[in-house]
């Protein structure tokens, strides 16, 4: 076990009392770090879920940061016992040995449990709070579906619903953004990969991401609205006294050539929440932003709609954000989740 404390900065923190510390234990079989933040062991568990794969933010690198892409943190930490996690496969719980056919969708949900239950023992919870943004979103609601009991409430933030009919509005969207900007390359490339689900190889996903990526649809910003840009985001990361060049390389190289394999996005196609999960025991919180055009917001509303949420549920839009969640919106979502321990 390793216990750093940062040096505080400006918009960070510093835990003097209570728990900062970063531990390396074994889930699924393999080493994986999680980050524990906390001025209060008595206070309930919230375990945060990353996006990506192989995007770990927040995660390790997050110890003392406010911002942290989803939700401040400064103020969250003393209400909580806050979780932050680097998946298995990138960052700092990335190692050579970890088999390419364990990267499934059903292993990270295995893995979530599992982490839930060393949290809810190590500190004597009967239940945690779970969040998980994006990617995390997926692992997130799956594993509240079919473990309940384990959890009190689930935030979903940029909840994606079907990865398959996300894919399809991308790729229109994509399309319609190539020919109002005349890329004539772009335009070739995305139509030459079909339609999703892209049942070919992993290529025709990586051309659709690309094109994504370039125009903009992580971030949003115009004249009024100014985001942040993903190199503050990356850089963010190197910042961190808790992460190396070698966390980065494992991270945004390593990581992504283990995770993503054919078989893999295959496997995640098939994810359609509306088809499999349309009754929630738990209290559900979603939150997205309206300028989020990377997870489309119109099937989470389609989804909610139709969701039976036996404990409630609600939606809550933020209006400057994209998929990475404006400043001044983390800081509204952080006093939502404080607001989820009226569930307890």
């Amino acid at each position: 076990m390793e216990v750093v404390f940062m040096v505080s900065k400006k918009d960070d923190f510093v835990i003097e009392n209570g728990i900062s510390e970063i531990n390396s234990i074994k889930i699924g079989g393999i080493n994986q770090s999680i980050l524990i933040q906390g001025e209060n062991l008595t206070k309930p568990v919230l375990l945060f879920l990353h996006g990506g794969p192989s995007l770990p933010l927040p995660g390790v690198s997050s110890r003392g940061s406010n911002y942290t892409i989803v939700t401040d943190t400064k103020e969250l930490v003393k209400h909580f016992i806050v979780v932050f996690w680097d998946q298995r496969g990138t960052g700092k719980s990335y190692h050579k040995s970890i088999p390419k056919h364990s990267m499934t969708f059903s292993q990270f949900v295995s893995d979530t449990v599992e982490l839930t239950d060393y949290l809810r023992n190590r500190f004597d919870k009967e239940k945690i709070f779970l969040v998980g943004h994006s990617w995390g979103s997926l692992i997130g609601l799956k594993a509240v579906s079919e473990y309940a009991d384990k959890f009190y409430s689930y935030i979903g933030l940029s909840q994606i619903v079907s990865w398959t009919e996300n894919d399809r509005l991308g790729l229109l969207w994509a399309k319609n953004e190539s020919k109002r900007r005349n890329n004539k390359k772009a335009i070739r490339q995305l139509n030459s990969v079909g339609e999703p689900p892209f049942d070919k190889n992993f290529k025709q996903w990586g051309v659709l991401r690309k094109w994504q990526q370039r125009f903009g649809t992580i971030i949003y910003s115009d004249d009024l609205i100014k985001g942040p840009s993903l190199f503050s985001i990356t850089i963010s990361m190197l910042k961190s006294k808790d992460y190396s060049l070698k966390d980065m390389y494992h991270t945004f190289y390593k990581g992504f050539k283990l995770v993503y394999s054919d078989d893999f996005i295959k496997e995640i196609q098939t994810i359609n929440f509306c088809e499999t999960t349309k009754k929630i025991d738990i209290p559900v919180t979603f939150i997205h932003g309206t300028k989020d055009i990377h997870v489309f917001g119109e099937l989470l509303q389609s989804y909610y709609t139709q969701l039976d949420a036996v404990k409630g549920k609600r939606i809550i839009w933020m209006d400057k954000s994209g998929h990475v969640f404006h400043p001044e919106d983390t800081s509204n979502i952080e006093r939502h989740l404080i607001e989820e321990l009226k569930h307890i």
